[in-house]
Protein backbone atom coordinates (compact mmCIF):
# COMPACT_ATOMS: atom_id res chain seq x y z
CA UNK A 1 0.00 0.00 0.00
CA UNK A 2 1.18 3.40 -0.19
CA UNK A 3 0.45 5.99 2.81
CA UNK A 4 0.83 9.38 3.47
CA UNK A 5 4.37 9.46 4.89
CA UNK A 6 3.20 11.14 8.25
CA UNK A 7 4.12 10.68 12.01
CA UNK A 8 1.45 8.08 13.50
CA UNK A 9 0.76 6.68 9.55
CA UNK A 10 2.13 3.44 10.77
CA UNK A 11 0.76 2.92 14.60
CA UNK A 12 -3.10 3.98 13.16
CA UNK A 13 -3.09 1.13 10.87
CA UNK A 14 -1.07 -1.43 13.22
CA UNK A 15 -3.83 -0.36 15.87
CA UNK A 16 -6.49 -1.26 13.14
CA UNK A 17 -5.13 -4.97 12.45
CA UNK A 18 -5.15 -5.30 16.63
CA UNK A 19 -8.31 -4.50 16.50
CA UNK A 20 -9.93 -6.47 14.10
CA UNK A 21 -8.08 -9.08 15.34
CA UNK A 22 -5.65 -9.63 12.14
CA UNK A 23 -2.13 -10.53 12.25
CA UNK A 24 0.86 -9.29 10.65
CA UNK A 25 3.06 -11.97 9.25
CA UNK A 26 5.65 -9.33 7.98
CA UNK A 27 6.19 -5.56 7.73
CA UNK A 28 8.19 -3.46 5.46
CA UNK A 29 8.22 0.49 5.44
CA UNK A 30 10.13 2.59 3.12
CA UNK A 31 10.09 5.99 0.99
CA UNK A 32 9.07 5.99 -2.48
CA UNK A 33 10.29 7.80 -5.68
CA UNK A 34 7.25 10.55 -4.42
CA UNK A 35 7.73 13.57 -1.71
CA UNK A 36 5.86 12.29 1.12
CA UNK A 37 4.81 8.94 0.43
CA UNK A 38 5.56 5.74 1.91
CA UNK A 39 5.50 2.57 0.52
CA UNK A 40 4.63 -0.25 3.16
CA UNK A 41 4.55 -4.17 2.43
CA UNK A 42 2.51 -6.35 5.02
CA UNK A 43 2.01 -9.98 4.49
CA UNK A 44 -1.28 -11.17 6.19
CA UNK A 45 -1.91 -15.01 6.59
CA UNK A 46 -5.36 -15.92 6.04
CA UNK A 47 -8.32 -16.80 3.93
CA UNK A 48 -9.68 -15.11 1.27
CA UNK A 49 -12.55 -13.87 3.22
CA UNK A 50 -9.35 -12.48 5.86
CA UNK A 51 -7.54 -11.08 3.45
CA UNK A 52 -10.74 -9.07 1.61
CA UNK A 53 -11.83 -7.73 5.39
CA UNK A 54 -7.79 -6.27 5.62
CA UNK A 55 -7.96 -4.41 2.15
CA UNK A 56 -11.46 -2.90 3.04
CA UNK A 57 -10.48 -1.80 6.26
CA UNK A 58 -7.16 -0.48 4.48
CA UNK A 59 -8.99 1.03 2.16
CA UNK A 60 -11.11 2.97 4.56
CA UNK A 61 -8.36 4.56 6.21
CA UNK A 62 -7.22 8.37 5.38
CA UNK A 63 -3.86 8.31 5.13
CA UNK A 64 -3.81 5.05 2.78
CA UNK A 65 -3.77 6.34 -0.66
CA UNK A 66 -3.67 3.08 -2.69
CA UNK A 67 -4.24 -0.95 -1.48
CA UNK A 68 -2.76 -3.67 -4.05
CA UNK A 69 -2.54 -7.39 -3.83
CA UNK A 70 0.66 -8.48 -5.00
CA UNK A 71 0.05 -11.58 -5.99
CA UNK A 72 3.17 -14.12 -6.47
CA UNK A 73 2.76 -15.26 -9.87
CA UNK A 74 3.05 -11.34 -10.76
CA UNK A 75 5.14 -9.59 -8.65
CA UNK A 76 8.80 -9.91 -7.34
CA UNK A 77 9.21 -10.53 -3.90
CA UNK A 78 12.46 -10.72 -2.00
CA UNK A 79 13.18 -10.51 1.75
CA UNK A 80 16.82 -10.06 3.33
CA UNK A 81 18.03 -12.12 5.99
CA UNK A 82 21.33 -12.39 8.25
CA UNK A 83 21.89 -15.59 9.46
CA UNK A 84 25.11 -16.22 12.32
CA UNK A 85 26.00 -20.13 12.22
CA UNK A 86 28.42 -21.67 14.47
CA UNK A 87 31.24 -22.96 13.02
CA UNK A 88 33.65 -24.53 15.64
CA UNK A 89 35.97 -25.89 13.22
CA UNK A 90 37.37 -25.99 9.55
CA UNK A 91 35.45 -28.81 8.70
CA UNK A 92 32.19 -27.15 9.33
CA UNK A 93 34.02 -23.74 8.02
CA UNK A 94 34.35 -25.70 4.81
CA UNK A 95 30.84 -26.73 4.68
CA UNK A 96 28.83 -23.67 5.52
CA UNK A 97 30.98 -21.92 3.40
CA UNK A 98 30.06 -24.26 0.01
CA UNK A 99 26.28 -24.28 1.15
CA UNK A 100 26.72 -20.92 1.01
CA UNK A 101 27.94 -20.05 -2.67
CA UNK A 102 25.23 -23.19 -3.82
CA UNK A 103 22.76 -21.13 -2.78
CA UNK A 104 24.30 -18.06 -4.31
CA UNK A 105 24.88 -16.18 -0.58
CA UNK A 106 27.22 -13.93 0.60
CA UNK A 107 29.21 -14.28 3.70
CA UNK A 108 29.77 -11.10 5.22
CA UNK A 109 31.78 -12.07 8.66
CA UNK A 110 33.99 -14.46 9.38
CA UNK A 111 35.51 -15.27 13.11
CA UNK A 112 36.53 -18.36 14.77
CA UNK A 113 33.40 -19.58 15.88
CA UNK A 114 30.96 -18.16 13.49
CA UNK A 115 29.82 -17.45 9.95
CA UNK A 116 27.57 -15.12 9.16
CA UNK A 117 25.74 -15.04 6.20
CA UNK A 118 23.50 -12.67 3.92
CA UNK A 119 20.63 -14.36 2.03
CA UNK A 120 18.53 -12.76 -0.56
CA UNK A 121 15.54 -14.03 -2.38
CA UNK A 122 12.38 -15.68 -1.51
CA UNK A 123 11.09 -16.23 1.98
CA UNK A 124 11.06 -20.19 0.58
CA UNK A 125 14.52 -20.34 0.03
CA UNK A 126 15.58 -18.39 2.66
CA UNK A 127 14.17 -21.09 5.35
CA UNK A 128 15.52 -23.61 2.94
CA UNK A 129 18.78 -22.40 3.24
CA UNK A 130 17.83 -22.23 7.37
CA UNK A 131 16.91 -26.15 7.27
CA UNK A 132 20.25 -26.91 5.68
CA UNK A 133 22.18 -24.89 8.35
CA UNK A 134 20.28 -25.70 10.96
CA UNK A 135 22.27 -28.83 12.54
CA UNK A 136 25.59 -26.36 12.57
CA UNK A 137 23.61 -24.29 15.29
CA UNK A 138 22.03 -21.49 14.48
CA UNK A 139 23.45 -18.80 17.05
CA UNK A 140 21.45 -15.10 15.54
CA UNK A 141 18.92 -14.46 12.98
CA UNK A 142 17.21 -11.31 11.58
CA UNK A 143 14.95 -11.18 9.00
CA UNK A 144 13.68 -8.03 7.38
CA UNK A 145 10.38 -9.27 6.39
CA UNK A 146 8.64 -9.67 2.73
CA UNK A 147 8.89 -6.46 0.45
CA UNK A 148 7.53 -6.84 -3.26
CA UNK A 149 6.60 -4.91 -6.57
CA UNK A 150 3.83 -5.66 -9.31
CA UNK A 151 6.10 -6.43 -12.75
CA UNK A 152 4.99 -4.90 -15.62
CA UNK A 153 2.58 -6.65 -18.04
CA UNK A 154 3.92 -7.27 -21.34
CA UNK A 155 3.36 -4.30 -23.63
CA UNK A 156 2.71 -2.52 -20.91
CA UNK A 157 3.87 1.59 -21.52
CA UNK A 158 5.55 2.66 -18.93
Amino acid sequence: MTVNDEPGVMAKISGMFAKRGFNIDTITVGKTQKEGISKIVITVIGDDRVIEQVEKQLNKMIDVIKVIDLPAETSVIRELCLVKISASDQKKHDEIVKYANVYKNKIVDITPKAITVEIVGEPSKIDTFLELVKPFGIKDISRTGVTGINRDAPGEKQ
